[in-house]
């Protein structure tokens, strides 16, 4: 059963149409919709169904937690991909050019709405100034406008919920002392990719996923704070480090919270063979490959005993 999001049910439906232009039997893939004030009886429903095996969720840690705990009640398997606070680190051996190459699609691909979208940019004082240059001077480059434009490369944001959201982390950061290099104020139903320099843990947005365009950069000294920030949050699915000491960046990463990191490359990555998943808030479980596979299978054992056996009573 594929249950569409009552956000962008269209979306899925194109998914559904797709496997059964696949040629999928009627019947193997089943989708439904619902008005938003039913969902949650949809989905209390089929998590009660008794033939309901496993449920596999994508969306918000609040919703994730929700649909782990009916889950539970009927002692049904899960698999949640939740939310997200991707880390970029940035060390100062790093090369700046790929790094807010790299920063600036993490960031502002489909309009920062990714779980996997770079969230915070730590970034080491040495190169603090010159990389936050680097990154605005791109997010200033960037075409903001209608998608059915060929040009542009940043449309508006999924609804005005979310505008009103990254709005207001922005005016809060604002406010607190951070500087605001591009962006910063909403253009119709879009917001322009935004760079805030200067984000420290008073500020909303350095905790709150923002899901969308912002680019928020904590400057820090040396390797070992840098690690301390990136887990410095409830979430950890995502993760990247530049650097070009590649052997000291993988060693970095051995310590970085998450249950994906790159190194020297940005957080939005994905490949089909590769487990894809989060620790902590991010969720439980894994999709990809094999780990797919394992997630939506039974392990089991069976036995044959040839000849007589003896047994003890």
């Amino acid at each position: 059963m594929l249950k569409a999001s009552e956000l962008c049910p269209r979306t899925h439906a194109h998914v559904a149409t797709v496997v059964a232009e696949a040629g999928l039997p009627a019947g193997v893939v089943n989708f439904i919709t619902n008005a938003p004030e039913d969902a949650a009886a949809v989905v209390d429903e089929l998590i009660a169904h008794p033939q309901t095996r496993r449920v596999n969720f994508t969306g918000s840690t609040r919703v994730g937690r929700i649909i782990a705990e009916s889950c539970g009640r009927h002692l049904t398997r899960c698999l949640l991909e939740l939310g997200g606070k991707a880390p970029l680190l940035v060390l100062r051996d790093a090369n700046l050019e790929r790094a807010a190459a790299a920063t600036s699609f993490g960031a502002f691909f489909h309009q920062g709405q990714i779980c996997m979208s770079t969230e915070r940019i730590v970034v080491d004082r040495a190169v603090a100034e010159p990389f936050a240059e680097l990154l605005a001077e791109r997010a200033k480059a960037l075409t903001v406008g209608d998608p059915r434009d060929p040009q542009t490369q940043i449309g508006p944001l999924i609804n005005p919920a979310a505008l009103r959201r990254v709005s207001e982390l922005v005016d809060d950061a604002r406010e607190r002392g951070a500087r605001v290099l591009s962006g910063g104020e909403a253009a119709g139903p879009c917001y322009p990719p935004t760079v805030l320099l200067g984000v420290d843990s008073a500020m909303r947005v350095y905790s709150e996923e923002s899901f969308g365009p912002l680019a928020s950069i904590v400057v820090v000294d040396g390797p070992d704070q840098a690690v301390e920030v990136a887990n410095d949050t409830e979430y950890g699915l995502s993760a990247a480090i530049f650097s070009e000491d590649v052997p000291a960046a993988l060693e970095l990463a051995q310590r970085i919270q998450s249950g994906i990191c790159h190194i020297n490359d940005t957080t939005v990555q994905d490949e089909p063979q590769m487990p894809f998943g989060g620790v902590k808030a991010s969720g439980w479980g894994r999709f990809g490959g094999r780990a797919a596979l394992e997630e939506f299978t039974e392990l089991r054992w069976i036995s044959i005993q040839e000849g007589d056996r003896h047994y003890p009573i």
